[in-house]
């Protein structure tokens, strides 16, 4: 027996992760129905191998696991009251729309009163690896229902994390994202210094992804279980205290620069006193910057 599949929403994400399913429908022993309010991307859907529902109401009916992959919360909450009138009792609605962090709870408790299980699974990796199925997953819900759309999900993405009970996909994301659109931050911030300088910024960006992807780029430092401070024993402490050392010097280099050129670099500020005790290093261990003072520290010393 084919698992049934619906999936609605078929927006910049949401398209691709239907298209790539209805290309795995065979291989994956799927059976792909499709619903959205806009009528292009149903019936590229279709071309592809889906099959078009006049409704969510419709779809749900006959789905034993429906994908939800619209634009916020209460989008997500029309769906699923559509759902829950219909769906088969031990049907899986999977939510892949980034969502706060206190709704999955909620609609999964709505949810138990007719028999349907809710799963939390965010997406990374944009509308390329949506295309290409090498999305990564993280997953919130109980482990049976996790299992019943297990399949479903390994057909999406290359990467599927079962973080834990419900809402735990949605809190994953919300770190990842912190970090993605801090980093993002970041490199406006690198950029301007590069631009005041009189350095390519498109040469900058070409070494930046080169390098991290050799590296790892900031991933590479999250091996630990714990942020816990670090016993001096600790193999890490060796490894941060080096990365520290380096970062405290480069870091005091690039904001003497930033000073001299003007430019305003306060997250580079707020990095050369955080990076030491944020890697797990006591504060008596990290080093002092020979240079990378503060604006305001070198103003009050004139």
């Amino acid at each position: 027996m084919s698992t049934v599949v619906g999936f609605v929403g078929l927006g910049n994400i949401g398209k691709p992760m239907a298209l790539r399913l209805a290309g795995q429908q065979q291989a994956a022993n799927l059976e792909l129905w499709v619903y959205d309010v806009a009528p292009d991307p149903l019936a590229e859907a279709q071309r592809a191998g889906a099959q078009v529902a006049p409704s969510v109401a419709a779809l749900a009916q006959t789905a034993d696991v429906v994908c939800v992959m619209v634009r916020d919360d209460d989008q997500v909450r029309a769906v699923l009251d559509e759902v829950l009138g219909v769906a088969r009792p031990g049907a899986v609605v999977v939510i892949h729309s980034t969502v706060a962090p206190g709704t999955p709870p909620a609609l999964a408790e709505a949810a138990a009163a007719h028999g349907v299980r809710v799963l939390d699974a965010p997406v990374s990796g944009g509308a390329m690896g949506a295309a290409d199925g090498t999305l990564a997953l993280m997953v919130g819900g109980e482990p049976d229902a996790y299992a019943a759309a297990e399949p479903v999900l390994r057909a999406l993405g290359s990467k599927v994390v079962h973080a834990g009970p419900i809402g735990a996909g949605t809190r994953f994301k919300l770190a990842r994202n912190m970090m993605h659109f801090i980093a993002f931050t970041a490199a406006t911030e690198a950029q301007r210094l590069a631009e005041a300088a009189g350095l390519s910024l498109k040469d900058l960006g070409d070494v930046v992804r080169h390098t991290d992807a050799v590296t790892g780029g900031p991933g590479a430092i999250m091996h630990r279980e714990t942020t816990a401070e670090l016993a001096p024993d600790d193999f890490w402490h060796g490894v941060f205290t080096n990365v520290t050392s380096l970062g405290v010097k480069d870091l005091g280099f690039a904001i003497d620069l930033a000073h001299e050129l003007g430019v305003d670099v306060p997250l580079a500020e707020l990095a050369i006193e955080r990076l030491g005790p944020g890697l797990g290093l006591p504060t008596t261990s990290v080093p002092a910057p020979a240079s990378g003072r503060t604006k305001a520290e070198k103003e009050g010393e004139k």
